[in-house]
């Protein structure tokens, strides 16, 4: 079962998933990020025919909390089609905020089936720059 907050955002990343732009995969994925002040930013994957610019819902997310000035972020929910988890590349950026971020993964069609890993499961021996 879902915590109260794993379902505030699972239902937020659920109403963002509805308007994703994925008219080249017919995919579309959810996002919702929760920050340490309580706010919770949404995402949607944004394909593009030159398919190498398409952007993730989970870094769309994230984007627009950093864009609001949000960087510490506490919780993401991502929701598709067999609850997916996030890319590499999404996990490396999240990483850059919150490397133990909790992530929720749902199946949009049943999101009453979760699954919970965190970026540090997910991401083993991450990249993490110059030191």
């Amino acid at each position: 079962m879902p915590t109260a907050e794993e379902t505030e955002l699972i239902q937020a990343a659920l109403d963002a998933q509805r308007r994703a732009y994925c008219v080249y995969s017919n995919f579309p994925v959810g996002a919702a990020i929760r920050t340490a002040s309580g706010r919770i930013f949404q995402g949607v994957n944004v394909e593009n025919a030159s398919y190498g610019l398409t952007i993730c819902a989970e870094r769309v997310a994230a984007a627009a909390a950093v864009a609001c000035g949000e960087k510490e972020f506490t919780a993401i929910a991502v929701v598709s089609r067999n609850g997916v988890s996030p890319c590499g590349a999404c996990r490396q950026f999240l990483a850059e905020f919150a490397p133990n971020l909790p992530v929720v993964m749902v199946d949009s069609l049943r999101p009453d089936v979760i699954h919970r890993a965190t970026l540090d499961e997910l991401l083993p021996g991450r990249f993490e720059g110059p030191v």
